[in-house]
C-alpha cells in the first residue's frame, strides 16, 4: 500500500466528518490534509485503543523526534508529516504540545476546570489548527481563528462522546462545573435538570468559540472556505442535536451521515463566497 493510501485510510477511520469534508480541498492540499490527520490519528489511536498501547505510543513519539532531527524513522506516516513539517513552516512546539495532550490520555482521567480542559484541547485541537493555517499558507491574523475553531470542534465533541469517555473512565467536560460527581448516566438520570444546564452551559461555550473562530474565514480562500465551512456546518448540527435532547448522547454517537456530509459540501459549493462568510461580515 502507498504511502499516500495509508494516511487516506488512517484518516478515513478515524473521522467521518473530517475526511468527507475534506474531500472539497483542491488535489495538492487534499493529499497534505491527508497527511498530516494521519499522522495524528495514529498517535491518537495508541492512547484510545482497549488496552491503551503506551510503549507504541512512546516507541512512535521517539520515532518523530529522531526524524524531525533528520533521522528517517522507518515510519511511512512519521517521515511524511516531518516533510510536511520542515516544507510549510509548522512550529515544532505545535507537535510537542500535541503529543503532551496524547500522553495526558495515558494517566489524566479527569478535567475539574476549564483551565485544565482548555490546556488538552490547546494541544489535542488549537494546534491542528495551527497546523491548517500554516498548510494553507494563511496570515499570521488568521492562527486565532483557526486555533478559535479547533477548540470549537473538539468542545462539541467532548459533548458528543460523554457515553463513549466514561467507558474509558474519562472526563473531559469541567466538572466543577456541575453538582453531578460525575457524567455516568445513573448519576445523571438522578437529576435531570441539572445534567441538561451543565450540557446547556457547555454547548454555549461552543457556541461562543465557533462564532468568534468564524471571523476568521475572511482570510481563507475560496476553494478552502468551502471544505472548512462544511465540517464547521456538521459540528453545529451536531450541537444542535443535542441542544435539543442532552440526553440523546446516552443512546447513540451524534454524527452527520456521509450523505448529509457531502450534500453540504456540494450547496456550499454552489453558494457566492459572500453567503459563505457570517451574517455580520458578509453585510459589511
Amino acid at each position: 500500500m502507498s504511502v499516500s493510501a495509508l494516511q487516506r485510510r488512517t484518516f478515513k477511520r478515524g473521522s467521518k466528518t473530517y475526511f468527507n469534508s475534506s474531500l472539497f480541498f483542491p488535489r495538492a492540499v487534499r493529499q497534505d490534509v491527508f497527511t498530516l490527520y494521519g499522522f495524528v490519528r495514529i498517535a491518537d489511536d495508541f492512547v484510545d485503543a482497549v488496552p491503551q498501547q503506551p510503549e507504541a505510543f512512546y516507541r512512535f513519539k521517539a520515532q518523530y523526534q529522531a526524524a524531525r532531527l533528520g533521522q528517517p524513522s522507518g515510519n511511512e506516516i512519521i517521515d511524511a508529516f516531518c516533510e510536511l513539517e520542515r516544507r510549510c513552516g509548522f512550529n515544532h512546539s505545535w507537535t510537542d504540545a500535541f503529543l503532551h495532550s496524547m500522553e495526558l490520555d495515558l494517566h489524566k482521567t479527569t478535567y475539574y476546570e476549564i483551565e485544565e480542559t482548555l490546556e488538552y484541547i490547546y494541544g489535542s485541537a488549537e494546534v491542528i489548527g495551527l497546523y491548517m493555517a500554516a498548510l494553507l499558507n494563511l496570515p499570521p491574523e488568521a492562527h486565532d481563528s483557526a486555533r478559535l475553531l479547533g477548540r470549537a470542534m473538539q468542545y462539541i465533541n467532548f459533548i458528543r462522546d460523554i457515553n463513549e469517555d466514561n467507558s474509558f473512565g474519562r472526563c473531559y467536560l469541567p466538572i466543577n462545573e456541575t453538582t453531578l460527581v460525575d457524567l455516568e448516566y445513573g448519576t445523571v438520570v438522578e437529576d435531570a435538570p441539572e445534567f441538561m444546564r451543565f450540557i446547556n452551559t457547555q454547548i454555549e461555550r461552543y457556541y461562543a468559540w465557533q462564532s468568534e473562530a468564524e471571523l476568521g474565514y475572511r482570510f481563507l480562500p475560496r476553494r478552502s472556505l468551502i471544505p472548512i465551512k462544511t465540517a464547521s456546518d456538521m459540528y453545529l448540527w451536531t450541537g444542535k442535536q443535542i441542544e435539543r435532547n442532552p440526553f440523546i448522547v446516552y443512546e447513540r454517537k451524534v454524527k452527520p451521515s456521509r450523505f448529509r456530509i457531502i450534500r453540504t459540501g456540494i450547496l456550499n459549493s454552489l453558494l457566492p463566497t459572500a453567503r459563505l462568510q457570517p451574517s455580520r461580515l458578509a453585510d459589511q
